[in-house]
Formats: C-alpha cells, structure tokens, sequence
C-alpha cells in the first residue's frame, strides 16, 4: 500500500486556495470559521509551524556529529518562534508575507535535506509543487488585503 503522505500533502494546499480565492471574489468571511483573513493566518500559522516540526523530527535520527542534527533543531525552533510572535504582532498582510519567507525557507532547508539525502528526492518533488501553490495562494490573498 502507498503511502498517503503525498496525498495529505496536496490535500493541505486546498485551504489556502479556498481563503485565495474567497478573497479574491470579496468572500470577507467564512460561516462558523470567521473573517477570511483570520482564517488563512491561522491554518498558515498552524502548517508552517508543523513543517518546522517536522524538520526537526528529522535530526533525531541522525549522528550526533551530522551537520544538520545541530542546525535543524536550532532552525525549526526559530521558525517557530518567529511564527509565533509575528502571529502576535504583525498586521494580517505582513503576517501574509512572513508566511510567504518561511514557506520559501523552509524549502530551502529541504533542499540541504534531499542534498544530503535525509528526505528522499521523491519526498523533495512533493514539497517543491506544494510550497509553488501555497506560495502562489498567498500572494495572490496578499493583493487582496
């Protein structure tokens, strides 16, 4: 049986179309949810954070003298650090645009990651597309704020 990994990956992005295109159409909130804006903040906020952790979770396998079980522990708690308090004191649009950064960087971890093969590169593809449509959703909500 295949892994549905890939499929709960893409399955993520549909949020962040959804609030992209609710903005765009003038959708200024969802029932039950709240105001858009909100709405894609928080699952942005709740999703980057849990890609930090992942990353983490990957240096815990490895050898006390790997480069990267010293950087991605230090790295992903930044992350989520930075998160957190932009969360708490950034308006709605720099919110937007610190997701933006952090979803490019953690990208960008993931590529040292798949170089130095602790994710496989099939894992990597994956994250490329997804990180392209999240990226693309939130700028697009961006111009819209």
């Amino acid at each position: 049986m295949k892994k549905p990994s890939p499929y709960l990956t893409f399955a993520g992005t549909i949020p962040f179309i959804i609030c992209a295109l609710l903005l765009t159409f003038d959708v200024d909130a969802i029932r039950v949810l709240g105001k858009t804006e909100q709405v894609l903040a928080v699952y942005g906020l709740v999703i980057a954070t849990f890609m930090a952790g992942a990353q983490w979770g990957n240096h815990l396998s490895l050898d006390d003298n790997h480069p990267w079980a010293f950087r991605l522990p230090i790295l992903s708690n930044i992350v989520a650090l930075l998160l957190w308090l932009g969360f708490l004191s950034l308006t709605t649009l720099g919110f937007i645009v610190l997701l933006i950064l952090v979803f490019l960087a953690l990208l960008l971890i993931d590529y040292g990651l798949c170089r130095t093969h602790i994710i496989d590169r099939s894992y990597f593809k994956v994250r490329v597309y997804v990180t392209c449509i999240v990226v693309i959703s939130l700028i697009v909500s961006a111009f819209q704020l």
